[in-house]
């Protein structure tokens, strides 16, 4: 059973980095039209009306996906809050900085790790093809660089959670080559396959290395 889930991985990796392949340019021109109808919107920098909010969450997957993704945010309390339906299985929002995409299983993953709790055992995809503003990748819960926890910022990417993402055989180093495939946080209950499929990270400040701590 290990070994099929280990298969349909591998399989689900292929078929999101072709999709990537011919998606990725029309991404970058749909994000370029979002940010510049935001402009002409009167949008400040740092606002988050709905509207410049769902362009920015949706922008992490391919048009095809994001197209019918719903769309989430935290409010200040740490509940979530649904501003678009999705007709996909789908969510995408902002997180800690990070723009992202996933399905139920994913978010079911991340809901877990947020409460501390073991994550189900359920194949999951997820999209972040703006990339990350780093993690460490040793310590789940660490919210910012420091001097032996193994930050690593990886550019535009998908990230398969579950079982299957374990028997892939990827690298498992604390020091991760963020160009190649690796494994996130091996050795603990939220390990996950980080699969990079071009680009370079989202922000200059993060290929530093040096995120910024109020994001997280």
């Amino acid at each position: 059973m290990r070994r099929c889930k280990g298969c349909l991985a591998v399989a689900v990796c292929l078929f999101a980095i072709m999709g990537f392949a011919r998606a990725q340019d029309q991404t970058s021109k749909d994000q370029a039209s979002q940010d510049e109808a935001s402009h002409k919107m009167g949008m400040k920098k740092g606002e988050t009306s709905d509207a410049p909010y769902i362009a920015k969450a949706l922008s992490a997957a391919p048009p095809a996906v994001a197209k019918g993704a719903a769309v989430a945010r935290l409010d200040k309390d740490g509940n979530m809050q649904t501003l678009r339906e999705g007709k996909n299985g789908f969510t995408c929002m902002v997180f800690v900085g990070n723009v992202m995409c996933a399905d139920a299983n994913s978010m079911a993953f991340f809901d877990a790790m947020m409460k501390k709790q073991t994550p189900p055992d359920k194949l999951g995809l997820t999209y972040m093809l703006r990339g990350d503003q780093g993690a460490s990748n040793t310590d789940p819960m660490a919210s910012h660089k420091t001097v032996d926890n193994h930050w690593v910022v990886t550019g535009p990417h998908i990230m398969i959670v579950g079982a299957g993402a374990k028997d892939l055989g990827l690298p498992d180093s604390p020091d991760a080559d963020p160009t190649k495939p690796y494994l996130m946080w091996p050795g603990t209950a939220y390990a996950h396959a980080m699969i990079p499929v071009g680009g370079k990270p989202a922000a200059k400040a993060a290929s530093t290395g040096t995120a910024k701590a109020e994001t997280k």
